[in-house]
């Protein structure tokens, strides 16, 4: 071996710093992973959240129509608490008609009328989370014209 050839091989003026430059471009390209994968976390994560929060507004109207057919009679019920009271309720019940029940039904010979009731509720929660609901029932009872009609425990007319 030459003297010329010891001098390149053990030389340091020939090293340039690419292993310093390969290094910091791949902590950069790791860096900007780890901080994509922390937004895709939170963002995840709020996404969650308002999952949660849209079905608990739909938990509570749905309590709120439950409240409202339970009754049965035209009512409104403004800002009622659930569970902890985060979320609330509108609900309303009104009496929309009454129809003929069709012959041959009961045996009343035609002195029963379906009621018809609509029901709506609004649950509302954070997070602007909300969810409306409507619902319709009719209840059968006898016609006012029936004598069996007793107006102190059958619904009145609409």
């Amino acid at each position: 071996m030459n003297a010329q050839n010891l001098n390149i091989i053990r030389s340091p003026r020939r090293e340039k710093g690419a292993a310093l430059i390969v290094g910091l471009v791949l902590l950069l390209v790791l860096t900007v992973l780890g901080v994509s994968g922390i937004n895709m976390a939170t963002l995840e994560l709020q996404m969650t959240g308002n999952t949660q929060a849209a079905e608990f507004a739909f938990q509570a109207a749905e309590t709120g129509i439950d409240r409202a057919l339970s009754d049965a009679v035209p009512a409104v019920y403004n800002d009622v608490p659930v569970g902890d009271g985060t979320y609330t309720y509108d609900a309303q019940i009104v009496c929309a008609a009454t129809t003929p029940v069709p012959e041959g039904i009961y045996s009343e010979g035609g002195g029963a009328r379906a009621i018809h009731f609509d029901a709506t509720a609004t649950g509302t929660g954070p997070r602007n989370a909300t969810s409306v609901h409507a619902q319709s029932v009719y209840i059968i009872g006898p016609d006012p014209t029936n004598p069996n009609f007793n107006p102190a425990v059958s619904p009145q007319a609409c």
